[in-house]
């Protein structure tokens, strides 16, 4: 095949549009076209009232010596050769093999991972604190419908992990030259995802259709030979001669293997402890802390998308934004969710954290981001146990904001920006539910994050015209952007100091997000098989 990249149409091209490119550019004719593959598909909104699609296209040909083409396009850097994206099985696992791997946690990173082994014939062994995604569902709305916490089936523990009750994004900014992203967004299709996914350039999925797909990988690992433990939380490592052997439950019962892949997500700090105390190598690392910010969806639409607003090419406009303050922090968006809703995201009784969700449509009233300043190891002392600990008090704090009872603590952006006391809610109505208190918000997080958001939002509204509007409403506290520890590994993907053990995944701090914890659980996958079969 031959791949034309940066194709530029019109929004509203015709429908035989890419066709008449196609001929145009490769000077073919009509019997010599005979596939139009749409490999991705994104665009140009910098001039919103005049806003351009843009193709990647795998185009097959008959009758066309491809060789004499590629020639004639040798200096046209948007004509090339198709690479190959299909995905390629590292190992395959033998008939008579006697040990199966460990996979703890059922998050996206440890749900692919497990995927991909049994895919392998690995048959794994799969580890899940929390429920199946389908009571874990019963129990996180009714934590938001009566604030009841299940510490142990929440918004971040159960199958699915944490991004399960997301806005389901699938793109990511890693380095990904074998395609396995692609083939996570394959898989999710299989599983039920819409087709589009695969091809377009910002795809998204929703918490309802999440919660099936997921079933369904499941039923397929179980048909493989896989198996999965739900309720079952690892107490301990056990390891010897820094090797390890295997994983004692929460019951007693011991599981003998030499392959534990540990993907925990960013919320297990009971296990983070565990792992500390058995000497795993952990370093503290980077991450962020702020509010949820919520505007109207429309007003997002109109300023992003101009007379296009509404189109349903576009659907509902995000936005990405960032500002370097004076007090040497930086400010940003994060984990943006268009027409969604800001949901209660804690694990821990007594403490508020707050995320972001949305449907496949994208369809409620408002637009939430978490507006977050970053936080470095040297803010409290390169201790890799003190970014929890920072996270547990700001998230107590917030629950003493709000009221004690799950409520969040939330303020108007007018009385934010200029310290006064909290009014009543203005026409920007927040989503979060148990509910909102509204209160002064300017104890809710470090002083030099307050300054700092305070110094980045008017700097916001300059590129998004109505961002500081003083009805726009804030929610406290965002702490969970990603994991404040890194469980250290080496290039073969096992922990620096324990062999047999593979840290992945958003919790292990290789990832961040959906998608790119989906690619790193196949890398962990493929490390696993490989040494399995080295060492068997």
């Amino acid at each position: 095949m031959i791949r034309l990249n940066e194709v530029k149409l019109p929004l509203d091209h015709s429908d035989d549009a890419l066709q008449k490119f196609v001929l145009d550019k490769l000077s073919i004719n009509d019997q010599q076209l005979v596939d139009i593959h749409i490999f991705k598909r994104g665009y140009d909104a910098r001039k919103r009232n005049v806003i351009t699609l843009i193709y990647t296209l795998d185009i097959t040909l008959q009758h066309v010596d491809e060789s004499e083409l590629l020639t004639r396009f040798e200096k046209d850097p948007h004509v090339r050769v198709s690479p190959d994206t299909t995905y390629k099985y590292v190992a395959t696992a033998p008939a008579d093999l006697s040990e199966r791997p460990i996979v703890i946690g059922m998050g996206p990173c440890g749900l692919f991972s497990a995927l991909i082994l049994a895919q392998m014939g690995f048959k794994p062994i799969v580890l899940e604190r929390g429920k199946s995604v389908h009571e874990r569902s019963k129990d996180t709305f009714r934590f938001w419908r009566k604030a009841e916490l299940n510490t142990e089936s929440n918004v971040q523990f159960g199958e699915g992990g944490a991004g399960t009750f997301s806005d389901g994004k699938l793109y990511s900014q890693v380095k990904d030259p074998n395609f396995l992203g692609l083939k996570v967004k394959q898989e999710f299709v299989a599983a039920g995802a819409p087709a589009e996914i695969i091809y377009v350039s910002k795809p998204h999925i929703g918490t309802f259709k999440l919660v099936t797909m997921v079933e369904r990988m499941r039923r397929k690992i179980i048909e493989l030979g896989g198996e999965i433990r739900f309720e079952t939380r690892v107490e301990e490592l056990n390891i010897e001669n820094e090797q390890i052997t295997g994983v004692t439950l929460n019951g007693g019962e011991v599981l003998n293997s030499k392959h534990v892949v540990l993907a925990i997500g960013h919320s297990a700090r009971d296990t983070v402890q565990m792992l500390h105390d058995k000497g795993v190598h952990l370093v503290p690392q980077s991450f962020s802390i702020g509010f949820r910010i919520e505007h109207k969806q429309e007003m997002i639409d109109k300023v992003r998308f101009g007379i296009n607003a509404g189109h349903p090419i576009l659907g509902a406009a995000d936005y990405k934004l960032v500002h370097h303050c004076k007090n040497g922090r930086s400010v940003y968006s994060f984990c943006m969710c268009p027409g969604g809703v800001v949901v209660a995201a804690t694990s821990e009784e007594e403490a508020v954290v707050t995320n972001g969700m949305s449907q496949y449509s994208r369809s409620e009233r408002n637009a939430n981001s978490a507006i977050v300043v970053g936080i470095s190891p040297s803010d409290f002392n390169n201790d890799p146990l003190q970014g929890i600990a920072l996270q547990r008090k700001l998230e107590r704090h917030a629950y003493v904001l709000g009221g004690s009872n799950y409520d969040a603590p939330a303020q108007r952006v007018g009385d934010f920006l200029a310290a006064k006391e909290a009014k009543p809610v203005g026409h920007i109505e927040p989503s979060y539910r148990p509910n909102v208190k509204m209160t002064d918000l300017s104890s809710s997080l470090p002083e030099f994050a307050i300054d700092a958001i305070r110094e980045a939002i008017p700097a916001f509204d300059k590129k998004i015209r109505g961002f500081a509007t003083p009805d726009a409403m804030l929610t406290g506290v965002e702490t969970r952007t990603s994991s404040p520890v890194q469980i250290k590994r080496g290039k073969d993907y096992q922990s620096l100091n324990i062999k047999g053990l593979y840290p992945g995944g958003e919790g292990a701090g290789y990832a961040g997000g959906i998608l790119s914890s989906g690619i790193d659980g196949i890398k962990v996958a493929e490390a696993v098989a490989l040494d399995m079969i080295k060492n068997k």
